[in-house]
């Protein structure tokens, strides 16, 4: 049996672009669905996938022989060689071994019996693209491979999402960039904190909601206003409810928020106030 880089370096020759009805793009190429049927006969096939937007996803039904996913921004910048994929299996995947691609030399980034964890793996675009490996099967029935990826910032990329991110402060220069460039920007307090195996469950009532980019944070009400909303954190940050107002910033990946920097709002006030007085401050934020 060949290993993934014998196969690889056997298949080259044989690199094809999905070709057929079973095998589909959206129409701005942001999401893939493919069959392994159109493999049938001809199993040592690797198609390639080109995948151009900031966020979609994958489906591969009944996986046979390979697939080179390739991930890019849809437009060219030197800030993409600065970007991070992330990948979030869907808990039902399964049928496939997961590699990372660099000129040909594979990096195994996640197997089979890791994929039902729906845990988020990322990686730099550098890194290379993604060579998804079907495990040889006699039946290929169920089997279908499929997540969702993101290109993030590299600042909330791996390091970010990982269980065992460090609890770094935020410099002032930081704080008062998050204000301009995060996906969320509320002002409030934590209510409850609830400790999963991996990372912290952080409870918050809002009562200033400056900027969300997606539904994170749910209005009370129509005469309501006040917003809840739940915001993960590294498990050891050791959040504690009611222990005051903050300005809660940060990211949104996958629908879920994850914090990024969270100042007490009195002091946030101030340090906005000395930047707005020396005229430093990056944006401009409503603070009455």
């Amino acid at each position: 049996m060949l290993t993934p880089t014998l196969l690889l370096a056997s298949l080259l020759p044989l690199l094809l672009l999905c070709r057929t009805s079973l095998c589909q793009y959206s129409s701005d190429q942001c999401s893939w669905k493919g069959s392994g049927l159109t493999h049938e006969g001809h199993t040592r096939d690797v198609e390639q996938v080109y995948l151009r937007c900031s966020q979609g996803s994958l489906e591969w039904l009944y996986p046979t022989g390979a697939i080179i996913v390739n991930l890019r921004p849809n437009t060219v910048s030197p800030a993409a060689a600065r970007l991070s994929v992330c990948i979030k299996p869907s808990p039902d995947s399964s049928g496939t071994n997961v590699y990372l691609d660099r000129n040909g030399r594979l990096r195994l980034l996640l197997r089979e019996q890791d994929q039902a964890q729906g845990r988020v793996h990322c990686f730099s675009i550098q890194e290379g693209a993604l060579f998804i490996e079907a495990v040889p099967r006699s039946d290929i029935s169920r089997r279908i491979t499929a997540f969702q990826y993101e290109l993030v910032n590299n600042k909330f990329g791996a390091e970010a999402l990982s269980p065992a991110a460090p609890c770094q402060p935020c410099s002032d220069a930081d704080m008062l960039l998050a204000v301009c460039t995060n996906d969320f920007v509320a002002r409030g307090s934590i209510t409850k904190v609830e400790q999963r195996e991996e990372h912290s469950s952080v409870t918050v009532a809002i009562s200033r909601l400056h900027r969300q980019k997606t539904q994170v944070f749910v209005s009370g009400g129509v005469r309501a206003r006040s917003w809840t909303g739940h915001i993960k954190m590294p498990a050891q940050c050791g959040a504690r409810a009611g222990e005051g107002e903050f300005l809660f910033t940060g990211s949104v990946r996958f629908g879920e928020a994850w914090m990024g920097c969270a100042p007490r709002y009195k002091d946030f006030l101030r340090l906005y106030r000395e930047a707005e007085r020396r005229g430093t401050n990056p944006c401009h934020m409503d603070t009455d």
